[in-house]
């Protein structure tokens, strides 16, 4: 599942070796950064020239925190290939004014002029960045208060549940629907009810990623256990 989410990747840094990437974090892209790593040490892979936004960062932490998104990106991709990480974007967690961080942020995203491929995963309940389950679809970058289901499910990557940062900056929906191509992985028999919902229920806010079936190119790559209630 990950090889193919990679090729799909690698197709697009190969077709437009400057093209725009919006990354994603938590333990579903690993195997794709692992394998985007290995073509890249073998000399199949330049990213000397790709720009990448992340999709989002816990409010609170500092870059070198080892629970902080910029982290993540850092051990699991951007110190393994040959990036520029001056044209690495993540949210800044330790910015002092919420508002014109979610500003700067939208116009970081606007000044690539868009994103050529946006990776996505997809929570239990529906969120894709940290756009949760909510009346209205948000538009542009913003500052969310996580849902108690996201906090537990984040919490098996922090010392204690009270670790767990109550706030992330995120892409907002309207820039992750701009992206000219979405990639979505899902995995695992925990993703089947909302990969179901997903292709099957109706579009609303209260699933975020129900969103997608207005995009004219997203990709769905998942697992047989993610995949076994879909009709």
């Amino acid at each position: 599942m990950s090889r193919k989410a990679a090729n799909i990747i690698s197709a697009q840094i190969i077709l437009k070796n400057d093209c725009v990437l919006g990354l994603a974090t938590g333990s579903t892209p690993i195997g794709i950064y692992d394998t985007l790593t290995h073509w890249c040490e073998k000399g199949d892979l330049d990213f000397s020239e790709v720009k990448t936004v992340n999709l989002d960062e816990y409010v609170g932490l500092d870059g070198t925190h080892d629970q902080s998104y910029r982290y993540f990106m850092n051990k699991n991709l951007f110190d393994r290939v040959n990036i520029n990480k001056e044209n690495t974007n993540v949210p800044n967690g330790k910015a002092e004014n919420a508002e014109e961080e979610c500003e700067r942020y939208h116009n970081v995203i606007e000044s690539m002029g868009g994103i050529d491929l946006q990776l996505l995963g997809i929570g239990n309940n529906g969120h894709i960045g940290f756009n949760e389950p909510a009346d209205v679809f948000e538009e542009k970058v913003h500052k969310v208060e996580l849902t108690e289901s996201t906090i537990q499910a984040n919490s098996r990557l922090f010392d204690s549940i009270d670790d767990v940062p109550r706030y992330a900056y995120t892409m907002g929906i309207g820039e992750i629907m701009s992206a000219k191509r979405i990639l979505i992985v899902a995995s695992g028999k925990v993703k089947a009810p909302i990969v179901k919902e997903l292709i099957e229920g109706p579009v609303r806010p209260e699933v975020p990623a129900s969103i997608l079936k207005f995009h004219n190119d997203v990709i769905l790559i998942a697992d047989e256990d993610a995949l076994s209630l879909v009709k």
